[in-house]
C-alpha cells in the first residue's frame, strides 16, 4: 500500500457510511452464520468501527481485531470501542495496514470493507498469501468494492446527503481514470444552513479498479455477490 494522503474529507466518512448502508446489512446477513470459537473475525480498514459494531452485533461472544492505520479514523474508532463496555472487553486494536498487521493463528471471519481497492495486484497477493493459510474451514471473506471493474470517467452524481442539526451536507462525486487501474476520485462536500452555504469541503482518493470475479481468481475462493458493492469470498465445499 503507497503511502495514503488522507483526503480532508474524512470528517464525513459516516456520513457516506448511512447513505449506503446496504453493505453492512449484508455483512451481518452473513456474519450470522460464524462460529467465534473458530478464532477472531479481522476487520481489515475499521475505519471509524462502523463495521465492528456490525460484527460484534452479528456474532455475540466473538473477538475482533480491528486493523487501523490512519490516526483519524482510529481515534474515532478507539473512542466508539472504549464507550461501549462490551466492546471494550472484545475488541483489539491495532495501528497497523494491511502488509504489516499481525494475524492471528485462526479466523472465523474476515471483513475488507473499502479496503481492497487501495491495494495494488502484488499488494493484494501478498494479503491472500497471508491471510487464506489462516482462514478457519469455511470461514467467509467479506469485501466491499466500488462497481468500477476498469479506470472511466464518472461525471459528477450524488454521492451522500444527510441533515444533522441545523445543517445539511450533501456531497457529489466524480472521476477520472489515472494511471494503470487507478481511479482518482472527487468528492465535494456543501454544508448549508439557514443562512446559505457554510462552507465547502473537496477530497481526492485513489481506487484500484478490477471486480469481484478477479478476487475470485486471486484467491481460488468461490464468489458470490450480496448487493452492488458488497461481495462473499469462501471456499467451495
Amino acid at each position: 500500500m503507497k503511502d495514503m494522503i488522507i483526503s480532508p474529507a474524512v470528517e464525513f466518512y459516516d456520513v457516506v457510511t448511512r447513505t449506503h448502508s446496504e453493505g453492512g446489512d449484508a455483512l451481518r446477513s452473513v456474519l450470522a452464520e460464524v462460529d467465534p470459537s473458530a478464532g477472531p473475525i479481522l476487520d481489515v480498514g475499521a475505519g471509524t468501527g462502523r463495521t465492528v459494531q456490525i460484527i460484534a452485533e452479528a456474532v455475540p461472544g466473538a473477538r475482533i481485531v480491528a486493523v487501523e492505520p490512519d490516526l483519524v479514523m482510529r481515534t474515532v474508532l478507539t473512542h466508539r470501542v472504549v464507550a461501549d463496555d462490551d466492546l471494550r472487553s472484545r475488541v483489539t486494536i491495532l495501528a497497523d495496514d494491511a502488509q504489516g498487521m499481525a494475524i492471528p493463528e485462526t479466523l472465523s471471519a474476515v471483513v475488507l470493507y473499502g479496503v481492497v481497492g487501495m491495494l495494488d495486484r502484488d499488494e493484494r497477493a501478498r494479503l491472500w498469501d497471508r491471510l487464506l493459510p489462516r482462514l478457519a474451514p469455511g470461514a467467509p471473506v467479506v469485501v466491499e468494492l466500488l462497481p468500477i471493474e476498469q479506470p472511466q470517467t464518472l461525471p459528477p452524481m450524488p454521492y451522500a446527503k444527510e441533515r444533522i442539526g441545523e445543517h445539511l451536507y450533501e456531497a457529489t462525486l466524480r472521476g477520472e481514470p489515472g494511471e494503470d487501474d487507478l481511479m482518482v476520485l472527487n468528492t465535494t462536500w456543501r454544508i448549508t444552513g439557514e443562512e446559505g452555504e457554510v462552507r465547502t469541503v473537496h477530497g481526492t482518493s485513489q481506487w484500484h479498479t478490477f471486480g469481484l470475479d478477479d478476487l475470485a481468481r486471486e484467491t481460488g475462493l468461490t464468489a458470490e455477490r450480496l448487493t452492488l458493492q458488497a461481495g462473499l469470498l469462501r471456499a467451495s465445499g
